[in-house]
């Protein structure tokens, strides 16, 4: 009998979920255009599950230039449009013109300090290091994260909720949401940023 890794109780046993959670999910991310990448990659998901985003991720990385945001907020209006035909990233229009949106308040936001220290301004710069037992436990919102939400809306961002900006914040290693005995969970607070 083989021995089965032990992972967080939303991955299922599809390869590339596996990989994300192994290697990505819940580890400190402080580069700010990653961080938009994932904050307008978080929103698309809205309605949807992730793993249908994170198998679209390449196809968004090349409609939307690398999430350039300079990039993004010149792209002109029939390219915009030519979007809703590529049938490798989600065709909705509002989903679409969100990521323009965000890219014009992530400039906004970098006229005034580095994006990554907006984002991470909502855990004071650190990790919070959970010890879940159980999916269960784990909440979908919390007081920094609706910070968080309110604190993006002011520059116009949008799909930016308490709930999605808490999946950002477990996925970019703002939050260590891995459940206790999952094998990434030591590696994941050793990770973290303290």
């Amino acid at each position: 009998m083989t021995n089965q890794i032990r992972r967080c109780a939303w991955v299922n046993d599809d390869p590339v979920y596996q990989q994300y959670h192994d290697n990505e999910w819940g580890r400190p991310v402080t580069h700010s255009q990653a961080l938009f990448e994932k904050l307008c990659l978080d929103g698309q998901q809205a309605g949807l599950s992730w793993i249908t985003i994170l198998k679209k991720q390449a196809n968004y990385e090349a409609a939307f230039h690398g999430f350039d945001p300079h990039k993004i907020v010149r792209m002109s209006p029939d390219e915009l449009d030519g979007l809703m035909q590529n049938a490798g990233i989600i065709r909705n229009r509002l989903k679409i013109q969100s990521i323009v949106k965000n890219a014009k308040g992530y400039l906004a936001i970098e006229e005034s300090q580095p994006f990554t220290d907006f984002i991470w301004q909502f855990t004071d710069g650190k990790t919070i290091i959970n010890q879940w037992q159980e999916h269960a436990q784990i909440p979908v919102s919390s007081p920094a994260s609706k910070a968080m939400a309110k604190a993006l809306k002011k520059y116009n961002f949008t799909f930016v909720g308490e709930t999605i900006c808490y999946a950002f914040m477990q996925a970019v290693g703002m939050i260590n949401d891995h459940e206790t005995d999952c094998h990434c969970y030591a590696a994941a607070c050793r990770d973290a940023i303290k």
